[in-house]
């Protein structure tokens, strides 16, 4: 029986599996789902992303204009100087401007943070000090700075650029001091041949005009309240501007007007009454200003307990010699020697002697002393020039600022 013929096998590749197409198909459209999803899910993603952004730029917008009016009523409402708004930065940009605030860039460090040098968008140095806010003191001392320097403009004050309040951020801006401050300079290696007397005397002539400023050009006067030689800041050509003006307090408009607050300032600056009573005037400025002036006129530091007994406070050891003569060439810087005439040193160390009286009512105002500075070196000054006199008020609390003591410095002299 012949059997029947069995079927053409097809090759292997030639087989149709039951139900290939349907997978197929299946899967085309999971591909082409998953990349519409995924394509839906980016453009959700960029679309959340630039609402974000402008939330945050509006939120930053309105923060800024929150801050700028807190502010203006913090402090000074009642300062009869224009209100100039400092630019505003976003903590992105200072950022950028510091290299990510780099350590190559760091041009000093303090208690109050560190401070940058830093390229600003439109291509100004300056520099920018990040603070380190520890509490609601912190915050005040910013906002304070940032409402004085918003207002006080003069040629002897440092210039605030701007600032940043971007979140829990807080910087300041500042126009940049490429010499550093003064300090720097006095006590580099214990020498600085670049501060010869003629510097010495313009650095504290700016310095003074700084102060004068403050206390007799501004109503009511603003205090410094650490006027120090860290905070009197150098440009290329050694001009020197007061900075730090973080502890500034608003003073009384009154003649010999006094306010009370709690003491702050750097020991060794602080005038005597206000450390003993809090009692604050613009003499306190006074105190501290005759304090850095026998630092450029001696090379010393205000406290300094390694020297032997007697010599670690500046103050009381040079006081007693400011009117000696056989006594007070002795007392000046070793470097200056040769260089001043035997008038200027008479003169600045009077000026310093009655800035540094213990009795406020008997230190000078700024302006006199301003009048009073050597403006040129080896100037020769006679007795009998209006330079060489310097205006202070008795003791009585009521009397009038005009009704004044005519004392040539000179004459204060001990014979």
């Amino acid at each position: 029986m012949a059997s029947s013929p069995s079927p053409i096998s097809q090759p292997p590749h030639m087989q149709t599996k039951p139900g290939n197409g349907n997978s197929t198909a299946v899967a085309i459209v999971s591909i082409v789902a998953t990349v519409a999803l995924s394509f839906l899910l980016v453009i959700a993603l960029y679309y959340f992303y630039l609402r974000r952004k402008s939330q945050q730029k509006q939120s930053f917008s309105q923060m800024s204009q929150e801050f700028q009016i807190s502010i203006t009523q913090h402090m000074l409402p009642a300062m009869h100087v224009p209100h100039i708004e400092a630019q505003v930065f976003t903590y992105k940009q200072l950022h950028f401007a510091t290299s990510n605030f780099s350590s190559a860039n760091m041009i000093g460090c303090g208690g109050f943070g560190s401070v940058y040098r830093g390229v600003l968008p439109d291509g100004r140095v300056a520099a920018i000090k990040q603070l380190d806010i520890a509490g609601k003191q912190g915050d005040h001392e910013f906002r304070v700075e940032v409402d004085l320097l918003s207002r006080l403009h003069s040629p002897y004050l440092l210039d605030l650029i701007g600032y940043c309040a971007d979140q829990d951020h807080r910087l300041l801006v500042y126009e940049y001091m490429p010499k550093g401050s003064l300090q720097e300079h006095l006590y580099l290696d214990g020498k600085s041949p670049n501060l010869d007397w003629g510097r010495r005397m313009r650095i504290a002539l700016d310095a003074a005009r700084g102060l004068e400023y403050l206390h007799e050009l501004v109503n009511p006067p603003v205090i410094h309240r650490d006027f120090k030689t860290s905070n009197v800041l150098l440009d290329d050509n050694f001009n020197a501007k007061v900075s730090d003006f973080g502890l500034a307090k608003l003073g009384s408009d009154k003649i010999n007007g006094l306010v009370s607050t709690r003491v702050l300032g750097t020991q060794g600056y602080v005038a005597p009454e206000y450390a003993l009573t809090g009692h604050l005037t613009t003499k306190s400025d006074v105190y501290s200003f005759g304090v850095v002036l026998l630092e450029l006129l001696t090379g010393r530091v205000p406290v300094d307990m390694k020297r032997s007994p007697g010599q670690g406070v500046l103050v009381s050891w040079a006081l007693p010699r400011l009117t000696d003569r056989e006594r007070v060439e002795d007392m000046v810087d070793p470097v200056l020697q040769g260089q001043y005439t035997l008038k200027e040193l008479i003169q600045v160390a009077a000026i310093a002697k009655m800035c540094i009286q213990p009795e406020a009512d008997y230190r000078p105002f700024m302006t006199d002393v301003v009048q009073s500075l050597p403006t040129e070196p080896h100037s020769q000054v006679a007795e009998s020039s209006p330079n060489c006199r310097l205006k202070y008020q008795t003791s009585i609390p009521s009397c009038d600022r005009s009704i004044t003591f005519m004392t040539c410095l000179p004459c204060a002299w001990k014979s």
